[in-house]
């Protein structure tokens, strides 16, 4: 054992890495990484920690979930026990998430208890609690929409006034994928649905509505050390408040915007000191002198609109995160093709008699360039149970393609 610690040092020294970079936790002296949640993140995570040679492990809440059926270690919990944190943590060289709902308190006990929890509490808060995202960011000077703590229909009412009428209510925690979110039509609405969702314990938070013509995403990546990586910005579409086609890069932006909304998600990314992946989802919409965004969310993790780097960028966004919880030197984050679709495939009303593996070769068959990506979920309307990605040299190649790939998935029948 000291010979093999002496070793580590020695190697540290010679290439400037932490010596926690050299934990010798398993038979070929490649670090743990341990996961909490057990969705198609934390599976797509683990095929890329796979090929780094990276052991894995994960809390899953039963056998049958996403992540659980490609883990060669999972440990069964919940991620609101203590005692199944601290289980499954042990010996581990980093920890991460595939959601942002483990316990802020628990996470910052297993750092007391000299575990490596990354994102680590002081930043996972800002995409935890939706108030407190928009006063830091606000604090900063970064662009957010004019919002309000909302704590009696009185307070509602006054936003009311103020915006015109332009309000979105949120629930400050756990919302996502349009959960959460409400649109009042009348003032009177507004304060009955706010008296409604209080006498729930629901916190809430109100801010103006933005006239948006499109929504982006800029995402970055960033290693404790500091070291920071922008993927190009893309466009998101959505369905229902459902992410369903991302578009790498984002069509009609200028150079000039383009490096605005990445070198805005590196002054969050650093700004909060976040370590891993970090999605900065944007409005953007016309102002008096051209395009210009604000911030919409935050999400510390990889998020379903860097999907598309898994096949048209040289660093996917899950090798990317176990680079960066481990402290690793990040990957380069260059373009494979001039334009990259994902199109996600959302659970239709009914599920085709077809099985789900002769529509995979049926896809295959037609275009061999489409890229089936698969979660292991039942069919449920809506869920999302895959996406397809396509490289192409035009968008709207790849977007055609991407479509009709992932219509066919869905309903066993092509667009056309």
């Amino acid at each position: 054992m000291v010979w093999r610690a002496m070793v580590s040092d020695m190697a540290a020294m010679l290439v400037g890495w932490p010596t926690t970079v050299w934990g010798v936790s398993n038979a070929y002296g490649m670090p743990v990484v341990a996961v909490l949640g057990d969705g198609q993140l934390a599976r797509m995570m683990q095929t890329e920690a796979i090929e780094l040679g990276v052991d894995t492990r994960v809390l899953a809440s039963s056998k049958d979930k996403s992540a659980a059926q490609v883990f060669g270690d999972v440990r069964i919990g919940d991620y609101t026990n203590l005692e199944d944190l601290r289980a499954i943590v042990e010996g581990a060289d980093a920890v991460t998430f595939d959601h942002e709902h483990v316990p802020n308190e628990y996470a910052q006990l297993l750092i007391d208890d000299g575990v490596a929890v990354e994102p680590r509490p002081e930043a996972l808060i800002y995409a935890q609690d939706k108030l407190e995202q928009r006063r830091r960011l606000a604090e900063a000077g970064l662009p957010v929409p004019p919002f309000a703590a909302i704590t009696s229909a009185a307070d509602a009412e006054a936003f009311w006034d103020e915006t015109d009428g332009q309000v979105c209510l949120k629930a400050t925690r756990g919302g996502y994928d349009g959960h959460g979110v409400w649109f009042p039509s009348s003032r009177s609405e507004c304060a009955e649905l706010v008296d409604d969702l209080l006498g729930r314990d629901l916190p809430l938070m109100a801010e103006k509505k933005v006239a948006f013509t499109r929504e982006l995403s800029a995402m970055v990546a960033r290693n404790r050390s500091g070291d920071v990586r922008a993927w190009p910005v893309v466009e998101s579409r959505q369905d229902d408040g459902i992410c369903r086609v991302a578009i790498a890069p984002a069509p009609n932006m200028s150079d000039e915007q383009a490096k605005h909304c990445e070198d805005l998600a590196v002054r969050v990314a650093e700004g909060l000191g976040v370590t891993g992946v970090l999605a900065v989802e944007l409005f953007e919409y016309e102002g008096p002198n051209g395009p210009e965004v604000a911030v919409n969310e935050l999400a510390m993790r990889p998020h379903n609109t860097g999907h598309w780097t898994q096949d048209g960028c040289l660093t996917s966004q899950f090798e990317q995160h176990i680079r960066a919880v481990l402290d690793w030197p990040l990957g380069a984050v260059d373009t494979l093709a001039p334009a990259t679709v994902m199109v996600n495939t959302l659970g239709g009303d009914e599920d085709p008699d077809t099985p789900m593996a002769e529509r995979v070769v049926a896809v295959m068959r037609k275009y061999p360039q489409a890229k089936v990506h698969l979660y292991g979920k039942d069919h449920r309307p809506g869920r999302k149970m895959g996406h397809v990605n396509v490289c192409a040299d035009t968008v709207e190649e790849a977007l055609a393609i991407a479509e009709d790939a992932a219509h066919y998935i869905i309903h066993a029948t092509w667009k056309d």
